[in-house]
């Protein structure tokens, strides 16, 4: 399959991410976060009231989601899928594992061949996810579920804010250094679009203090998550630059204390591909008990305005 659409922008560059994840597994990860969403996911997926003897987990940077879903008893067995080569010795390690080297962007599947796919916190570095999420909606069979974690729109909105404002002091103009995540009703809408029934999406907003911007941007770095974007300044930083970054952020965004608040928007997304078994809404006019009956009033003629 297409890695992308001809229409979708290429934002992110998957080469540059690819060498940003191995450096953060040899500096020793930071898994707060995704230990986080791994748990989250989990709990959710143990509401819904059926095992899937197949699944997919795509791109988690960790084996967190896999551990969550055996401990689950859910799911019989799953498929670990990342970019990174070197994840498969820790994918293969139990023993109702496998591993496939793949990107997201292009999944090896066949169509209907899968029960399950989650995902945390990797589908936001798709450069299509619209293709992506079609891509998993035609690999899952009638019933099949898809639950991912994104982060969203406010995302590190403080480090993007002092950024810019650093560098339109220090620089000659603003050079992206977050990744402009989407928002709550995009990534919703999305799921509409790529076909998905009974589509849900909700956000925990996660607030992370820090002894400084300085520390927030060492544990983005064992996260595998500094700067992926294409249009990225190749420069070194100036140290001009982020000294002013560092003396804003402390100035706008720290607690009494001294410590620095960092913003963390984690958007939840569930959909199920369309069965005859799944809810519908009703047909217009197909209710056979009225409104007014139920609330106890009496039904007015349109146009006609209730006696006082």
């Amino acid at each position: 399959m297409a890695s992308h659409s001809n229409t979708s922008p290429v934002v992110v560059d998957r080469a540059v991410l690819r060498a940003r994840g191995r450096r953060a597994r040899a500096l020793g990860p930071s898994t707060f976060l995704i230990d986080r969403v791994a748990e989250e996911l989990s709990g959710r997926l143990a509401g819904v009231l059926r095992t899937f003897s197949c699944a997919v987990d795509l791109g988690t940077p960790t084996t967190a989601v896999r551990e969550a879903l055996a401990r689950s008893g859910k799911v019989g067995m799953c498929i670990a899928v990342h970019a990174l080569a070197d994840l498969r010795a820790d994918a293969a390690a139990g023993a109702h594992e496998l591993a496939v080297v793949a990107d997201e962007e292009a999944l090896p599947f066949g169509d209907a061949s899968l029960d399950l796919v989650v995902s945390a916190l990797s589908l936001h570095f798709v450069n299509d996810l619209p293709g992506t999420l079609a891509q998993i909606r035609r690999a899952l069979r009638p019933d099949g579920l898809f639950m991912a974690a994104l982060l969203g729109g406010e995302t590190l909105s403080e480090l993007r804010a002092a950024f810019a404002a650093a560098e339109v002091e220090v620089e000659d103009g603003i050079s992206p250094r977050v990744l402009p995540f989407a928002d709550l009703r995009e990534l919703g809408a999305l799921l509409q679009r790529a076909g998905f029934a009974l589509p849900v999406a909700d956000v925990d907003r996660l607030t992370v203090r820090y002894a400084s911007a300085l520390s927030l941007m060492h544990d983005l770095r064992r996260m595998g998550a500094t700067n992926p974007l294409i249009d990225r300044r190749r420069r070194p930083l100036k140290r001009a630059t982020l000294a002013r970054m560092l003396d804003l952020y402390a100035a706008r965004y720290a607690d009494p204390d001294g410590r620095v608040r960092a913003t963390f928007e984690i958007v939840y997304l569930s959909g199920w591909t369309p069965h005859e078994s799944q809810q519908r809404p009703l047909a217009p006019g197909s209710a056979r008990t009225r409104l007014a009956d139920a609330l106890g009033t009496k039904e007015q003629p349109a146009g006609e305005k209730a006696p006082r």
